[in-house]
């Protein structure tokens, strides 16, 4: 068994969204441009239909863009991703490790040591952190949290929060929805 993704379907769906909205398009527009419906351009967003070549062609043109840079732009539809340890003997020099490659909708870090305490966080989406070893204290919207190994915090979107490890060993793993999803609407502060 390998570590490496395997090569699957590419899901066009979000791609064909992301590019429609940032063009300020309607589908009705898009399906005039492209000669296609609006149930099947809908479909292919929600990822309910897999356009053709000719069809995605069409698409690509009523977007501005072409076939392949939606194929580059999408997501596959499956995947599992390995993402082994990087030492084998307990390293807690300061750092941060990417748990989860590519563009998804989950982000994940592992943040070993302490890191700049003063800077403050304020996220679009959610997030969780989880202590793995060690203890940290975090300050959101104005009160101040100790967790230690084994203990979660939950903050939603929008919430101020700065954190700092309190002893020397300190591994946070923090997972968080990608800023590119629209989870929540922005709320105002």
């Amino acid at each position: 068994m390998g570590d490496h993704k395997e090569q699957q379907p590419v899901r066009v769906g979000a791609a064909v969204r992301r590019r429609r909205r940032a063009l300020e398009l309607t589908l009705a527009v898009v399906a005039e441009r492209s000669g296609l419906s609006v149930p099947f351009l809908s479909q292919i967003e929600n990822d309910r239909a897999r356009p053709s070549t000719s069809s995605l062609e069409k698409v690509a043109d009523a977007l501005r863009t072409t076939a392949v840079e939606l194929l580059a732009a999408g997501d596959p539809a499956c995947s599992v991703d390995l993402v082994r340890s990087e030492t084998t003997e307990q390293d807690f020099t300061p750092r941060v490790r990417t748990l989860v490659r590519g563009h998804h909708q989950l982000h994940a870090s592992e943040f070993t040591g302490d890191h700049d305490a003063g800077r403050e966080f304020q996220h679009r989406n959610d997030e969780l952190m989880y202590v793995a070893d060690g203890a940290v204290e975090i300050e959101a919207e104005g009160r101040a949290y100790r967790l230690g190994r084994g203990d979660t915090l939950y903050l939603t979107g929008g919430v101020r929060h700065r954190w700092r490890a309190t002893v020397p060993d300190t591994r946070v793993v923090i997972v968080a929805v990608a800023e590119h999803i629209e989870a929540v609407q922005d709320r105002p502060r």
